[in-house]
């Protein structure tokens, strides 16, 4: 969108507080509800006297610290039978609320508790039998997840390192245990006492919160932080439960005001959809890809340069809404029940309210919004028809649908790209694509560049390309091995290599290297 902003007129902080809005979806909390823990948290800045680079550093990490909640919610939706929200928002409040040396306890009891009493014994079960490893893995993934996406945003290093350490404790029994006390990032410690405080006082009360904090000083909590809660708990909420929460926490952003350009924003809406996609393996690369078809067939049907641009970060964009829904809920290989349509259904609107409230975002909203809606007025989540649906949301709206046609999805093969040609047709003649944008798209498709390659990044080799590829998907060794036709042996050699040489430790982190690469597919299969 260069055409659109000049150069460095864009505020990082509407990036990041936007940002925070899709977080709070992911964790099943009221939109706003992070902006509330940013302010709670440059509170307790204040009050513990820090500099201002530390507080600039309390910011940032408070608005992106719960970023790493997509590529962690693989791990909790299969955990808890599906629903990885309900379980995250359970387990912020179970966390702040129980003692360290009894959270298993708790957890137990609380794990998977909206699924029924069979399924919740034999998924706890299973959790017991191999709870800690499997723990550790997760916060591995949580945490490399947040820390690659916290540097494809633009943060500091410092930033970076808080993301980093997002599990451990003051005491130090948190994972992977390798950092306690001080040594953990003060701005993260600041940022944790909010949270918990917060989440408390909304879901029980005040006193109850107070209470918590209590129990965890000195053991999951940094105690000089805990006492600067406690000095005033009823400030401490009143600021952060303001009507204008938006706009108080722009207006606190730090100085100087970090501003980026238009290039700057396409990175950052880069980042922004791996963040969605890495949610659910299926859609690796789906934003991206949507973005460039959508772009290609605004370039075809004759746009101008800025409409380009403008469909392109919104294709990037238009699927934030997509972390308001379960896991469970888009793996499901069966059709979807009525409640389960509805969340579906529900997407579009929530990517709107996240893009809606940023002054740099809100022209994509209604592009965005509308990726699933139809001319005859069948689409959702609003039902428009023809006079209401932009140009640029048509195209993005077919681009969508041939991207998804054409990959696999739990409940069908993918199609091949005559068998969506025909599906799009079929739709033009009964009136839900305009042929214009079907023709336009189609035309994308055959003049997206051939992937023909020189050399892939970090030194990679075409067949552990290939490898990547199956471990971003979540694929074992062993099923690694049965798709390759190598030994399992060879398969964990590869991965080992893989990781070494991209710099990453966990299966997210992978993922995140192959989307950022456009490593997720091979194109050309896809002729």
């Amino acid at each position: 969108m260069e055409g659109a902003h000049s150069a460095g007129s864009i505020r990082l902080a509407e990036l990041m507080a936007a940002l925070s809005l899709a977080t709070d979806l992911g964790l099943g909390q009221p939109l706003q509800h992070e902006l509330g823990v940013c302010l709670a948290a440059l509170e307790l800045a204040d009050r513990l006297g820090c500099s201002a680079e530390e507080r600039a550093d309390v910011y940032y990490v408070a608005l992106v610290a719960h970023v790493g909640c997509t590529g962690a919610a693989g791990f909790f939706a299969e955990w808890a039978g599906g629903d990885d929200i309900h379980f995250q928002r359970g387990a912020q409040l179970l966390g702040a609320m129980s003692e360290p040396s009894e959270d298993l306890r708790h957890f137990l009891r609380r794990f998977a508790d909206d699924r029924p009493l069979p399924e919740r014994v034999w998924l706890r079960g299973r959790m017991l039998a191999g709870g800690k490893a499997r723990a550790e893995v997760m916060a591995a993934n949580l945490c490399e997840g947040a820390t690659i996406l916290a540097r494809r945003l633009g943060l500091s290093e410092q930033v970076e390192q808080a993301l980093a350490q997002l599990t451990e404790r003051w005491d130090g029994s948190g994972l992977p245990g390798k950092a306690a006390g001080e040594q953990i990032s003060r701005p993260l410690r600041i940022v944790r006492v909010a949270q918990d405080f917060l989440a408390i006082a909304h879901a029980v009360d005040r006193q109850a919160a107070i209470d918590a904090l209590t129990r965890r000083r000195g053991k999951g909590h940094d105690t000089a932080v805990v006492d600067a809660a406690l000095a005033d708990p009823a400030q401490l909420l009143a600021v952060a439960d303001v009507p204008d929460a938006w706009q108080r926490v722009i207006e606190s952003e730090p100085e100087p005001v970090a501003r980026i350009d238009g290039a700057g924003l396409d990175r950052t809406a880069d980042a922004f959809g791996e963040f969605i996609d890495v949610k659910v393996a299926f859609l690796h690369g789906h934003s991206r890809r949507v973005a460039e078809l959508a772009a290609m067939a605004a370039h075809a049907i004759g746009c101008s340069r800025e409409e380009i641009a403008q469909v392109r970060t919104a294709g990037l964009l238009h699927d934030v809404g997509r972390v308001a829904v379960p896991n469970g809920i888009w793996e499901k290989p069966a059709a979807l029940n009525a409640a389960e349509r509805e969340r579906v259904r529900l997407h579009p609107y929530y990517t709107e309210r996240v893009l809606e409230h940023a002054r740099v975002l809100a022209a994509l909203a209604p592009i965005a919004g509308a990726h699933h809606e139809r001319l005859d007025g069948s689409g959702y989540h609003r039902g428009s028809k023809a006079a209401a649906i932009t140009l640029g949301a048509r195209l993005l709206a077919v681009a969508d649908a041939y991207d998804a046609m054409t990959h696999e999805r739990p409940h069908r093969a993918a199609l091949a790209p005559q068998q969506a040609r025909a599906q799009l047709a079929e739709m033009v003649r009964c009136g839900a694509f305009e042929k214009r944008a079907v023709d336009a798209v189609l035309e994308a498709v055959g003049t997206l560049p051939v992937d023909v390659r020189q050399g892939y990044p970090a030194g990679l080799s075409e067949r552990e390309v290939e490898v990547l590829r199956l471990v971003a998907q979540g694929r074992t060794s062993k099923e690694i091995a049965r798709a390759l036709t190598i030994t399992e042996k060879t398969a964990g050699h590869h991965i080992e290599h893989i990781y070494v040489k991209i710099g990453v430790s966990t299966r997210v982190g992978a993922a995140l290297f192959a989307m950022e690469h456009d490593l997720v597919e091979d194109r050309r299969a896809r002729r």
